[in-house]
């Protein structure tokens, strides 16, 4: 568990001496410059993977040299020599990147690719104790159920395709982890924990989507057999003011939980989802206007104050 502490403040208020002040500012340092080294190194795993699969002539051969690298992982990471345990991770992610690469182009991203490349993800992450792989497992989860992301020139796109199993799913599964990740060693907890704050993001992106076009439910549909042509876009099931509504009570909880018990990670994603909610609900009703925009961030910041306000109240008490 990770948490923030203004060091500066504590010396001042006679909290913290100067001496464990300086030792917990050299641990800070040091997890900085650990972070930094993961995160270079999980941006080049990602572009040698990529350009790999890319390379190689066929699915077979990605897949075949993606088991050959995820075996050297193994192997080193079993031989339990200490200085070799970065380049056995590295050979983990990289090889199992190729290997589902090969996966989703052999099977032409199916459903049974997905769910093949999700559970080899899971299986790699734990055992490579890889929050890169974690959050990848859990994105590809998302992707079974229709899921997407793309880019063209200078712009994003997301589709999710069932809002609402997205949301029950991956709220399970978010709930899931942060409970297990109570019962784990610290390296095995930041993997659990990773999956959760993956899994709650999408929960937040299934309400974003569902918040404008309501949810026609498509694979219940074709499930019960109910529609015989293929269910449409417009065919909504359930509305889009549902999700507005049930959304805002959500964040509102999640937010007010998360300050209780010191999770600040959560509380930011709250606030952050919150503003995206609420900006999106007010210009899609009343359009993007000076008086709209004005009156917006207005009640954003009494609503800022408010917070401010009840997170002082437990320190003043």
């Amino acid at each position: 568990m990770k948490i923030t502490l203004d060091i500066s403040r504590l010396v001042e208020e006679g909290k913290v001496t100067p001496e464990e002040a300086q030792r917990l500012i050299a641990l800070a340092s040091r997890e900085t410059g650990s972070l930094a080294i993961n995160i270079l190194i999980g941006f080049g795993v990602v572009a040698i993977a990529a350009g790999a699969v890319a390379l190689v002539p066929t699915p077979l051969t990605a897949v075949t040299l993606g088991l050959a690298l995820t075996a050297a992982g193994f192997a080193v990471l079993v031989s339990r020599v200490k200085q070799w345990d970065v380049l056995g991770q590295i050979c983990l992610v990289i090889g199992a990147l190729m290997f589902c690469g090969g996966v989703i182009a052999f099977g032409e991203g199916s459903l049974a690719a997905m769910l093949i490349v999700t559970a080899v993800l899971a299986l790699i992450a734990a055992a490579a104790r890889s929050s890169l792989l974690t959050v990848l497992a859990v994105l590809a989860a998302s992707a079974c159920l229709g899921a997407k992301a793309g880019y063209a020139h200078a712009m994003y796109s997301l589709a999710i395709f069932e809002p609402t199993l997205t949301i029950v799913l991956f709220s399970a599964l978010a709930f899931a982890a942060y409970q297990v990740s109570k019962r784990l060693p610290a390296d095995y907890e930041r993997i659990a924990l990773a999956a959760a704050r993956t899994a709650i993001l999408l929960v937040n992106f299934g309400f974003w989507i569902g918040s404008l076009w309501g949810d026609p439910l498509f694979l219940l549909s074709r499930m019960a057999g109910k529609a015989r042509a293929a269910p449409r876009l417009e065919d909504v099931v359930i509305p889009h003011t549902v999700f507005s509504i049930a959304w805002a009570v959500v964040l509102i909880a999640a937010a007010l939980w998360a300050m209780r018990i010191n999770r600040r990670w959560l509380v930011n994603v709250a606030a952050i989802f919150g503003a995206i909610h609420f900006y999106t609900q007010w210009f899609e009703t009343l359009g993007a206007t000076p008086v709209s925009v004005l009156l917006g961030g207005l009640m954003m910041l009494a609503i800022a104050l408010a917070l401010w306000a009840f997170n002082r109240r437990p320190a003043a008490a």
